[in-house]
């Protein structure tokens, strides 16, 4: 078992999910049950699914729920594009850290899984 707290991957996740609920304060409001609570969905389930795998008893347990936050990775990307596409929001400096931090992070939790994977 791993102390989710201490993990670099879930600190980071947490700052992302921070920025994507602020980000996403500007929806439409008739967004409020569509877009807007999906994509907050989903960027709380990175965070999430670390804090959760690194309670499991396995590193192969673990390793699964890294899995499942890098799928969430992947549809909070592809919702923040949409979002952006729709004009709900405008190519930012928030919106472009929170790209390039999703990117990064998954290459951290990539590599996570690879130490996993050798210990």
């Amino acid at each position: 078992m791993h102390k989710y707290k201490d993990l670099k991957i879930w600190q980071r996740a947490m700052g992302i999910s921070e920025k994507v609920y602020e980000l996403s304060q500007g929806f439409p409001d008739e967004e409020r049950f569509g877009l807007k609570s999906q994509i907050r969905r989903a960027v709380v389930s990175i965070p999430s699914n670390i804090a959760e795998g690194a309670g499991r008893k396995t590193d192969m347990d673990f390793s699964r729920f890294l899995d499942m936050a890098n799928g969430s990775i992947n549809e909070v990307e592809t919702q923040l594009l949409l979002s952006q596409r729709l004009n709900f929001l405008e190519e930012s400096e928030s919106f472009n850290w929170i790209l390039s931090e999703l990117d990064e992070l998954q290459k951290m939790i990539f590599s996570f899984q690879s130490k996993l994977k050798t210990q």
